[in-house]
């Protein structure tokens, strides 16, 4: 599972790494995001593939009444986003989440009283992109337009299976010559679109 992330770039470094313009790069804070916050993030969607918007952390369906759905919804299992009612009517609304790191706790006892933190980033600390999905939802109180996203995850590779070991899940991590494939429609097999990070521990 993927709750907490990390993106330290600037607006100009983002814009440079994925090619990409940023309308709404004032608005953008590099943090550490907390899932259950429902954090703005940058994220490029299918529907804008060069442009970087800032998307709310936690898919809201079109027909969900209101935002409480969005505390399950960070995640989504990339083999069953067909299936569940979540996420089926936009599982083909792809987008990229840019991060540059992921956190991710690793069990020291049976129980996860003891529990080690690492953060999952590539070698030089460089920004890149995880596989979501994404939707947008009106408020009818408000009228507001929320677009929001959630994380992709697969089975955990060697890596992540030694860290992430209570759930053995981890985020899709794209290669840089996958990204516009995702974004594209194409199929990709999970493995191969899987990047092994270099873990840190902090």
């Amino acid at each position: 599972m993927c709750f907490h992330s990390k993106q330290s770039k600037s607006a100009q470094e983002l814009k440079q790494r994925f090619k990409a313009e940023f309308p709404g790069e004032e608005r953008y804070k590099p943090s550490d995001y907390v899932g259950f916050q429902y954090p703005e993030t940058p994220v490029i969607t299918h529907a804008a593939p060069h442009t970087i918007e800032l998307l709310q952390w936690g898919l809201i369906p079109a027909w969900a009444k209101d935002t409480d759905i969005r505390k399950h919804t960070l995640n989504a299992r990339m083999e069953t986003i067909h299936e569940k009612p979540s996420f089926r009517q936009v599982a083909h609304h792809r987008c990229l989440v840019l991060v540059d790191g992921y956190y991710e706790w690793q069990w020291l006892d049976e129980k996860g009283k003891k529990k080690q933190k690492y953060l999952i980033a590539l070698p030089g600390g460089e920004a890149f992109a995880l596989a979501g999905i994404w939707s947008e939802w009106v408020d009818t109180q408000t009228g507001e337009l929320l677009k929001t996203y959630s994380i992709l995850t697969t089975e955990a590779n060697a890596l992540l299976s030694r860290i992430h070991n209570s759930k053995k899940r981890m985020p899709v991590m794209l290669k840089p010559d996958h990204e516009q494939d995702w974004l594209a429609g194409n199929a990709l097999e999970t493995g191969d679109a899987a990047l092994i990070a270099e873990p840190v521990g902090v």
